[in-house]
């Protein structure tokens, strides 16, 4: 006889919610008081669950910062940022593609990325490298960028390939971000304009 293994898609389902609640009050603890300061069990009664539920559904501390931080890194923004590069032919064009897209990703996570790892930013090696896995990743990106620029003959006299990468993450970078959105309390979209002219002005033979 076959023994047909059942799986609550209920209890499938309520495992999931569960998850989902202690990752946003996580979140919220986080940003609210730093990641330092929270623990476990604050964790567990923002979320209304026991301490074991949080370990057996969300893992440490870790874990769930490190859960939090996935969408960022994974944003679709980064894709389509990248598409549009790729079609573009005016160089112009291409730094204002690459700036809307840093954009979008800080803008839809900025209170993770500006409160949490700005801030306060942890001390975990787990969390230290996976920010630096996206650090290397953002400069993959920028290659991409500055590759498209070279085939448009786009770059002024004296800028090679890695000055110019440099230049495009001192510009369009998370620390741009951080210090005028977040310091100097620029809106998004004044900080995408001015970043995206200052990169062109820097970069290109025709800004």
């Amino acid at each position: 006889m076959t023994v047909r293994k059942y799986t609550s898609q209920r209890r499938a389902t309520s495992a999931a919610a569960t998850r989902e609640a202690i990752l946003a009050s996580a979140r919220a603890l986080f940003t609210a008081r730093g990641y330092a300061s929270v623990t476990i069990g604050e964790i567990a009664e923002a979320a209304q669950v026991a301490v074991p539920t949080v370990y057996t559904s969300a893992g440490n501390k870790p874990t769930i910062l490190l859960a939090l931080l996935e969408p960022a890194l994974k944003d679709p923004a980064v894709t389509e940022t990248l598409a549009a590069v790729t079609a573009a032919d005016d160089p112009r064009a291409v730094i204002a593609a690459t700036a809307h897209g840093t954009r979008l990703t800080h803008e839809r996570h900025w209170d993770l990325v500006y409160g949490i790892f700005y801030r306060n930013p942890p001390g975990e090696p787990a969390v230290k490298a996976v920010l630096d896995r996206g650090a290397d990743d953002y400069t993959q990106a920028l290659t991409h960028v500055v590759d498209r620029l070279v085939r448009l003959d786009a770059l002024q006299a004296g800028i090679g390939h890695p000055t110019a990468i440099d230049l495009l993450f001192f510009y369009l970078g998370p620390h741009a971000w951080m210090t005028l959105v977040g310091e100097r309390g620029w809106s998004f979209e004044r900080t995408e304009t001015w970043i995206a002219r200052a990169a062109s002005r820097a970069l290109l033979k025709n800004p």
